[in-house]
């Protein structure tokens, strides 16, 4: 098999990319692979489907260029393809005086990125979603959004393959013998550039290439508890101050497309790409390496991982993770959230010199090969106008 551009990855990232490709070279030849049964079935299937506003990120970070963009495309987006769409918004709450810092860094932030963004206070927060506690103050974001993530990734399918884009499924990557031909468990593919939107593996792919030298993917699993009673003690999404030190923004409410609650995500460390329950989806030469690195973090404590990973371990408690969500609000009947949503992975890429989460967007790449290294929250967000961007700056 022949064509100009080959896809590793059929996410949101692999199709928007499609899709850029084909606004810029309509007449290009488009392979897109997938290793597994149809796309989206890790990370863009499963996310939360919230649209972020693009308040938590500083303005030199790739996440804070294309967030606020990204927010107003895929709501045109959803509009325009009649697909499912809660314009919700969100509050950021303080659970004391010392969070209020962080809280007004964040108000910053938002300035800094163009963000519509108000801080208010506690009488005002009963106006707009009258179930969230603070203390003092609190942060609004009017242009939070929640979609359903799997309806989306479904369409823009449909939309590339329409073009003329051809996805492979049942197709894994397995490696790259010469520049520009990559073998696939389906066959070879000659290609004149590969772009790498592999998720989970795109560390794996990029070593192959010869990238990501410095990289490697440490998996964390997130879960949510959904709320099963009949009544909606929440209207908004809510979610507590983060520590702007790692990438987690702490356990919220999500009000779902459907305008369900769920409470959560967690933040554990997992010991494999696809470690999703019990002991599925660990993969012997994986759990070696990913340990080797989970160690060297609890000895080290980089970014206080040890507290980390105890906390969240504590949170596959329901009653736990109940407690702490209770905390964002004066009202709610713990004993509602009785079940638990499909777990995700967040392939979050480590610096393996500094021990140290990447926070941003990593990308690197040859005249023959490009790869997106970290493409965790908010990617689903940005991955309209960040697709374009990889496109523009890095296929000529």
């Amino acid at each position: 098999m022949k064509c100009d551009f080959l896809i590793i990855g059929a996410g949101i990232m692999g199709l928007g990319v499609a899709n850029a490709l084909q606004g810029k070279y309509p007449s290009a030849s488009i392979v897109i692979i997938e290793k597994e049964r149809s796309p989206g079935l890790h990370a863009s299937g499963r996310n939360s489907g919230v649209l972020h506003a693009g308040f938590y990120y500083t303005a030199d970070s790739l996440k804070a260029r294309f967030t606020k963009e990204g927010n107003s495309a895929l709501k045109e987006f959803c509009k325009e393809h009649s697909l499912k769409l809660n314009e919700c918004g969100k509050v950021v709450v303080a659970a004391n005086e010392e969070e209020i810092a962080t809280l007004l860094e964040l108000y910053e932030r938002g300035l800094a990125n163009g963000v519509e963004l108000t801080v208010v206070d506690e009488e005002e927060l009963r106006h707009i979603e009258p179930n969230a506690k603070t203390c003092g103050k609190a942060l609004h974001s009017p242009n939070t959004a929640t979609v359903d993530p799997a309806q989306v990734v479904d369409k823009l399918k449909d939309i590339v393959l329409s073009r003329g884009a051809k996805l492979y499924c049942n197709t894994a990557y397995e490696h790259n013998p010469a520049p520009g031909s990559v073998m696939s468990s389906q066959g070879d593919i000659d290609a004149g550039i590969v772009i790498n939107c592999a998720g989970l593996y795109a560390d794996r792919v990029a070593k192959s290439f010869g990238f990501a030298r410095n990289y490697t993917i440490i998996p964390f699993k997130g879960v949510y508890l959904k709320y099963a009673m009949p009544d909606r003690p929440v209207k908004s999404n809510i979610y507590p101050v983060p520590k702007l030190e790692n990438p987690f923004l702490g356990v919220h409410y999500t009000v779902t497309a459907d305008g369900d609650i769920k409470i959560g995500p967690t933040a554990i460390p997992a010991f494999g790409r696809e470690n999703y329950l019990g002991l599925e989806g660990i993969e012997l030469s994986d759990l070696a390496e990913i340990l080797y690195y989970e160690s060297r973090l609890f000895i080290h404590d980089s970014f206080h991982f040890r507290s980390l990973a105890l906390e969240e371990f504590r949170k596959y408690d329901r009653a736990y993770l109940a407690s702490l969500a209770k905390k964002m609000v004066h009202c709610i009947d713990e004993e509602g959230f009785d079940s638990w949503s499909r777990p995700g992975i967040r392939a979050q890429l480590l610096d393996s010199r500094t021990l140290e989460l990447v926070q941003d967007f990593v990308v690197e790449a040859d005249s023959r090969s490009v790869h997106l290294l970290n493409a965790v929250s908010p990617a689903f967000t940005c991955s309209l106008p960040f697709s374009e961007w990889i496109v523009e700056n890095y296929i000529d």
